[in-house]
């Protein structure tokens, strides 16, 4: 059998959190269901952030509701706190994630909380999840820039362990490693997701690279070799920190999924399928910078999805 590798698609929310123009639901919709339809299953959907804060996400619950409940997406939402946390849970996602920074200076920046206070707000999720939705609603935990900060610089390695291993004790059923700024380098995600890996134990553990400095694909093939097969990817490349300035935006889906399956890993994804999908995305986001390289020069003739070379 060919080895499967997966994508979370987080185009619906790192993608628009940042963008100029306001999708309507509808559009929000129609870009989770074509996701599916390109293969992909799993789609974070929304943030469940102040509208206050973030205008884009003003219509979470509905786009949730309607992901969750109609489309056959295992659905998450982004959650930064306990409120918004009972309001994803309540509009029927699969999974909530909760986000915070290994670096102190970017979780006050970010969140306006201290990292201790941060695990302490999981802690009341976790308490809040046992106690509606046990079984049903899955808990991940995030460190944000764990391979360093555009605030405080270097982020010491055991910073990140330490939140994976309190992430872990508290409840957390997945932990997401990110790369916030885009400053991980290939040997340091080789190190820290190997060590990352043997703290998870059985616990499922993705990887969320951007390609700010063109080593997003180069990190991804060194968290595979440490043992990493879950990747958080968003179509075009859309998506980015406020806290780096300039930054491009997450790696890119079409271009992760060409490597996967070129390395002999089956995504189960429609590249080509998610090529015309980009397309509508890019009319709909006009004046936006997007990213990737196959959407521009194409497949090669000679590529063939890893499940039907392995034939």
């Amino acid at each position: 059998m060919v080895e499967q590798a997966h994508l979370r698609e987080v185009g619906p929310r790192d993608g628009l959190q940042m963008v100029g123009t306001i999708l309507p639901a509808e559009r929000k919709i129609d870009w989770c269901r074509r996701t599916v339809a390109a293969g992909l299953h799993r789609v974070e959907v929304t943030s469940f952030v102040a509208p206050s804060v973030v205008p884009q996400f003003a219509d979470a619950a509905e786009v949730a509701r309607v992901a969750a409940a109609v489309l056959g997406i295992e659905a998450s939402a982004l959650a930064p706190n306990l409120k918004g946390a009972e309001r994803a849970i309540a509009s029927g996602v699969a999974a909530v994630n909760f986000v915070m920074s290994a670096s102190e200076a970017h979780n006050l920046a970010n969140v306006r909380r201290s990292r201790t206070q941060s695990l302490e707000e999981f802690a009341r999720i976790v308490v809040h999840r046992d106690a509606v939705a046990s079984g049903r609603v899955l808990l991940s935990g995030c460190i944000a820039t764990s391979f360093g900060c555009t605030i405080a610089g270097a982020v010491p390695e055991a910073d990140v362990l330490e939140i994976a291993e309190r992430y872990l004790a508290i409840g957390a059923d997945e932990l997401i490693i990110a790369d916030t700024v885009g400053y991980a380098n290939p040997a340091q995600v080789r190190g820290l997701m190997s060590r990352i890996l043997s703290i998870a134990g059985d616990r499922p553990v993705t990887c969320h690279f951007h390609d700010t400095r063109g080593l997003g694909l180069a990190n991804v093939v060194s968290a595979l070799e440490a043992g990493v097969r879950c990747f958080d990817t968003s179509l075009a490349g859309l998506g980015g920190c406020p806290f780096a300035p300039g930054a491009s935006g997450n790696i890119d889906t079409e271009d992760t999924a060409y490597l996967l399956e070129s390395l002999g890993f089956d995504t189960g994804v429609d590249i080509a399928a998610l090529l015309e999908l980009r397309r509508d995305v890019e009319s709909w986001l006009p004046g936006e910078q997007f990213g990737g390289n196959i959407a521009g020069a194409g497949l090669p003739k000679t590529y063939r999805p890893a499940a039907l070379a392995a034939r």
